[in-house]
């Protein structure tokens, strides 16, 4: 049973992100927990790295302490599995928006598709999308994105190390995924589409590792305020 002083210390917990929420509303849940558990004015408790609400899987929680560690777990490299579904895209690349155009999938191969992810190992360029949490002019794209507004975004450079195709059912390609801080794979399945002369959007996707810690020793949000 950890102790109010072991959360003000420092803890690194490991939270399975249920599907549709955010990460903020997984910090918020934890910390009023913890506050109400010891009857705290305040803590702090931060997340390692942002997963999208139609995300699940790993995420690092930072208590005390070691909030001050949560850079050098962002910037460790993550592992991810999830499906890309071809012939359509989406405003956000993924099924947070609605369809917005089709495609042709009719030319589409497995022989293509494989050959086609091995074009995205390795360091390379990549846009993230509109409906991100990136800011410009101290705005959120994704508040822009809503307002109608479209707006340049740089390129950043990411590293891809794996871009393994685990299952081909068309229109659905399952992956697995092994990248650098950064990178979107919701962009990665936009980009992919696009690659195959067609289009593509994210429908499923799960981190499973960010550097040595993995979801298999990790708890869900119910399970953690038990624990308390």
């Amino acid at each position: 049973m950890k102790t109010v002083e072991d959360f003000k210390n420092g803890q690194v917990l490991l939270i399975d992100k249920p599907l549709k929420w955010t990460s903020f509303q997984v910090v918020n849940k934890l910390r009023w927990h913890i506050r109400k558990k010891f009857n705290l004015k305040k803590i702090k408790v931060g997340h390692a790295g942002t997963l999208d609400p139609l995300a699940t899987g790993l995420l690092i929680i930072c208590t005390g302490k070691f909030t001050k560690k949560i850079n050098e777990y962002q910037g460790q490299e993550k592992e991810y599995i999830g499906e890309i579904t071809l012939g359509a895209t989406t405003p956000s690349y993924d099924l947070e928006t609605e369809i917005n155009a089709t495609f042709s999938t009719t030319h589409i191969t497995a022989e293509l598709i494989y050959s086609t992810a091995k074009k995205f190992i390795g360091n390379l360029e990549q846009r993230p999308p509109i409906f991100s949490a990136l800011k410009k002019d101290g705005k959120r794209l994704y508040e822009l994105a809503r307002e109608g507004k479209t707006t340049e975004i740089e390129l950043r450079k990411i590293t891809i190390s794996t871009f393994e195709i685990t299952k081909i059912d068309l229109p659905i390609i399952n992956f697995r995924v092994v990248c650098s801080k950064g990178t979107y794979i919701r962009s990665l399945a936009y980009d992919f589409g696009k690659a195959l002369n067609s289009g593509a959007h994210l429908s499923a996707l799960r981190r499973t590792k960010i550097g040595n810690f993995k979801v298999e020793d990790s708890q869900g949000i119910d399970e953690f305020i038990a624990s308390l």
